[in-house]
């Protein structure tokens, strides 16, 4: 189902603020919302929040068989969910266009670009690899969820633990949480995705973070995915006004600058969150 137009008088109420530079929430036009991480006890389990905008990531992982083509190399794989919860624009049963493209860039970011090292996945070459499944929900839909899940998923990742394994032989031992400490996943980098709307009037300035209505009025999105070590990982225009090669590097320089932030807050929270663990040795 197509999300309801925007009235007239909504158009050119934002049009006109945006021209000065005003947000309905009081944001400047490169300003982003405060991000929110908030952890279960399981590890792997994360809620991440843009505003209102929710999303619910969490990573499972099992031991299979890896596939003749890769033999040294584990398993990932990632799958999202916008359910009706999320907003009544969303059916049932049914993946919207958002969510497939949601998926694909997800699966860009995290997985083609080698943020997770998949030869450390592997357990017995060509017979036992850990196969990681990384499931996104979006519970609301307040603007710019391919954001917030790109942020849930990389630290529901870097928060996970994989049991740790002897291999003995030909046998392979699976030890439990209980007797043996969980294995932090190794990590090549960490990529935030970063999404600015643009608008048919050129005198408007492009958005940073756009809210669910400036999403509807833009003509036009570029997500930049990047890391806090200025590498580009994907770089998204899909459709929209055409920008000149300098705006788009002028940008990616306010990208860096919000990657850079948002690698240090991810830090903070998970110090924060092993901190308030308690750990017994027995």
């Amino acid at each position: 189902m197509r999300p309801p137009s925007p009235s007239i008088p909504e158009k050119e109420f934002v049009y006109e603020a945006l021209k000065q530079s005003l947000r309905l929430d009081g944001r400047n036009h490169l300003d982003a919302r405060t991000p929110t991480l908030d952890f279960r006890q399981e590890l792997g389990w994360v809620e991440c929040g843009y505003g209102k905008t929710r999303v619910i990531a969490y990573v499972e992982a099992k031991m299979t068989k890896p596939p003749p083509e890769r033999p040294l190399e584990g398993i990932i794989t990632i799958h999202s969910e916008i359910s009706p919860m999320a907003s009544v624009d969303y059916e049932p049963g049914r993946p919207s266009e958002e969510e497939v493209t949601i998926t694909r860039m997800l699966d860009k970011i995290l997985r083609r670009s080698d943020a997770i090292d998949k030869e450390s996945l592997c357990v017995v070459a060509g017979q036992r690899v850990w196969h990681l499944r990384l499931t996104v929900h979006c519970l609301a839909d307040a603007g710019n969820m391919l954001d917030c899940a790109c942020l849930a998923g990389i630290v529901a990742f870097k928060h996970f633990r994989k049991p740790e394994v002897e291999v003995i032989g030909d046998e392979v031992i699976v030890h439990s949480p209980l007797e043996r400490s969980p294995v932090p996943l190794a990590i090549h980098h960490m990529p935030f995705c970063v999404t600015f709307a643009f608008f048919p009037d050129p005198t408007i300035r492009p958005v940073l973070d756009p809210s669910l209505l400036e999403q509807r009025l833009s003509t036009g999105q570029m997500s930049i995915a990047l890391n806090a070590q200025r590498e580009i990982c994907v770089l998204q225009k899909a459709g929209g006004v055409p920008i000149p090669a300098e705006d788009v590097l002028r940008l990616i320089g306010i990208a860096v600058t919000v990657a850079k932030d948002l690698d240090k807050f991810v830090e903070k929270r998970l110090r924060e969150d092993w901190g308030s663990r308690k750990i017994e040795v027995v």
